[in-house]
């Protein structure tokens, strides 16, 4: 097999091979495409070295995909899915095309896409100078980044959180390190600290010692976005026991214009947004009411409000505590939209599994709670911050239970034995991509017909 295969194209075609069609067998040729638009003709069968013209590929704008259209009278799977004859379906770099509808007697193919200059023209880059990612307080590259407002200049958490510590310590006002602008607000800056984190794997000599970032991260207080100052509402609203407080400007926060709990914010008390409500709480780092959502770091006024006793008014908001509660005091009636990355078909079969056994899910859920308390279970794939040191006594938001809920009825679904499984699903072949897989929120058949609750076993990627 020393020829390659062939590409038709419907236009002159020209010297570049922007992209290849890679044969798993070396005995086979492979299929070098050198037109924007051409049918393919090369191998089809395991038995035979005959070319067919079996599908027609045109390179995207984006250069970086291809459109696949089955020309053949078979069905074509890719990545796993059945395409059928005249449909089309988007094809990327990796993407594994086998020209029959089933593995069993037909040749595979890996769509590879070749690097050009025109390509690489169009990749976005961005460069930065070391100089311009470090913290003018430490002189290092920045470590959990916060960028502060108005002047927007970045430090690492941990220094800006001493400085902001030792200043409200010494005055009224909190200026920035940098250009000694009055800061007003300060929060984490998920943008710049991806980068910086790049540039320290990219560099090996710009990383900090264990021991350096452990003690940065102690002095780190800034975990949701904060407002530094007194905080006012411009807008003034007439015949209110607040107004009458605080000489005609209404306040967000209540603890600003009286005593409650034995507190009252002073003029440099730093704030906290709810991200529910948008009401405004003082950030209370000594207090043992939790004001964070251990999940996500985002602020809830709920549970701290309702510690005081304090409710709603016409003059600020106020969230329910629920917004934020124990992971044992969350309760839930139905399985997450969330779960089994929204593929709606295994949440069926993991409902019918709790019906079937006689159980309820709030019951399964309360079991699998348990092992997490007792490191029964791999954390790595929560999708909630410090997974590991989460337990039935965190506090986290509604999002993040569901978040979590979804993570344990993973877990639950891989130890149930197939033959305690549904008849139409137990007797499904895992997919290769696992939950990982893309094509089963395209593909209603392929969601079906294999079963998407198990680990990736085929590709580099995982």
């Amino acid at each position: 097999m020393g020829e390659m295969g062939e590409c038709s194209a419907s236009s002159k075609p020209s010297d570049e091979i922007w992209a290849k069609l890679v044969q798993s067998d070396s005995r086979y040729s492979d299929v070098e495409i050198r037109s924007d638009e051409g049918e393919i003709c090369s191998e089809i069968s395991a038995t035979s070295s005959d070319k067919h013209s079996w599908c027609k590929i045109v390179r995207n704008s984006d250069l970086c995909s291809a459109t696949m259209e089955n020309k053949s009278s078979n069905a074509i799977l890719v990545d796993g899915a059945e395409v059928g004859n005249g449909d089309t379906v988007v094809i990327k770099d990796g993407s594994e095309i086998v020209p029959g509808p089933d593995r069993e007697g037909f040749v595979s193919y890996r769509f590879h896409i070749m690097s050009s200059p025109e390509a690489c023209q169009r990749q976005l880059k961005i460069c930065v100078d070391v100089e311009h990612a470090k913290c003018s307080i430490c002189l290092n590259i920045w470590h959990d980044v916060v960028t502060v407002a108005p002047c927007l200049h970045n430090f690492c958490n941990g220094c800006f959180s001493e400085w902001l510590r030792r200043s409200q310590e010494k005055r009224s006002t909190v200026l920035c390190p940098q250009c000694r602008a009055v800061v007003q607000f300060v929060g984490k800056n998920h943008f710049l600290r991806t980068i910086a984190e790049d540039m320290v794997r990219a560099d090996s000599s710009l990383r900090r010692s264990p021991d350096e970032v452990a003690l940065l991260d102690t002095y780190a207080s800034v975990r949701s976005n904060l407002v530094i100052g007194s905080v006012k509402k411009s807008r003034k609203r007439a015949n209110t026991t607040l107004d009458d407080q605080s000489d005609g400007t209404n306040h967000h926060c209540p603890q600003c214009v009286t005593v409650v709990g034995g507190f009252r914010c002073n003029h440099n008390t730093v704030h906290l947004q709810c991200q529910a409500c948008g009401g405004m709480m003082p950030s209370r780092n000594g207090s043992s009411v939790p004001q964070y959502c251990s999940g996500c770091d985002r602020s809830f006024c709920g549970a701290y409000w309702n510690s005081l006793g304090v409710t709603r008014s016409g003059s600020f908001p106020v969230c329910s505590s629920d917004t934020l509660r124990p992971i044992s005091e969350h309760t839930i009636s139905r399985i997450p939209l969330l779960a089994h990355e929204n593929n709606v078909h295994e949440q069926n079969i993991t409902e019918s599994c709790i019906r079937q056994m006689g159980r309820t899910l709030p019951d399964v859920i309360s079991e699998w709670i348990a092992k997490l308390n007792n490191k029964e279970i791999d954390t790595t794939r929560m999708m909630l911050n410090h997974a590991e040191m989460i337990t039935a006594r965190t506090s986290v938001c509604s999002d993040c239970y569901q978040k979590l809920v979804s993570f344990l009825l993973y877990w639950f679904r891989i130890s149930i034995p197939k033959h305690l499984l549904p008849p139409e699903a137990s007797t499904r072949e895992d997919c290769w991509y696992g939950y990982a897989c893309r094509t089963q929120h395209r593909s209603e058949e392929h969601a079906l017909k294999r079963n998407h609750v198990c680990r990736p076993t085929r590709g580099s990627q995982f």
